[in-house]
């Protein structure tokens, strides 16, 4: 897999060691973080002390793959991570995620412009035949960039995440392979 991938607003790159801490102070930094309002506010934000974190980022299940989760940049700064899941591996089911941190690189195109990279490295790079994401009804910002990039609705599950003493929906969008080969070669 390539290890840096360079989009028309971002960049994509490994996670560092001296990354580390950047990511922490995002995460855990601030009480509250705005960013966790968007990311499955409904799961709480459990602390870690930057030790725990530090070997818990170590550990990760799918770090036989070291490039399941990398950083996005943007002007020379980390503004958020990239990464995939295995739904099922056995199937090449496979899951994406992405969080912007920094709120000024919100409604910029730059969570747009990563998920593109990300997606197009993934069918690049691994024998897939679909893309998932998986958010809720409220992120109105991520069902959006998957949109844009050609993902489609293929599953709401209603008024299954409370969230404020509200239900929301539970959103799954994918792109098949064919489908975004189609629109590459438009």
């Amino acid at each position: 897999m390539t290890n840096i991938l360079i989009g028309r607003k971002v960049t994509i790159r490994p996670i560092l060691d001296e990354d580390l801490k950047t990511i922490w102070d995002y995460v855990y930094g601030t009480k509250n973080p705005e960013w966790k309002k968007w990311d499955a506010p409904y799961f709480p934000l459990e602390f870690k002390e930057y030790g725990d974190f530090k070997k818990d980022f170590v550990k990760h299940p799918d770090n036989d793959d070291p490039v399941s989760r990398m950083a996005i940049e943007a002007d020379g700064n980390i503004i958020g991570t990239i990464g995939y899941y295995w739904e099922h591996r056995e199937s090449n089911w496979l899951e994406v995620g992405i969080v912007i941190y920094d709120p000024q690189y919100w409604n910029g195109g730059y969570g747009t412009d990563a998920l593109s990279l990300w997606v197009q490295h993934l069918f690049a790079s691994l024998p897939l035949v679909r893309v998932g994401l998986t958010t809720w009804s409220g992120n109105k910002r991520m069902m959006r960039a998957a949109e844009k990039i050609g993902m489609k609705l293929e599953a709401r599950l209603r008024k299954c995440r409370l969230y404020n003493g509200e239900y929301y929906d539970s959103i799954r969008m994918g792109i098949l392979r064919e489908e975004w080969e189609e629109q590459i070669d438009k």
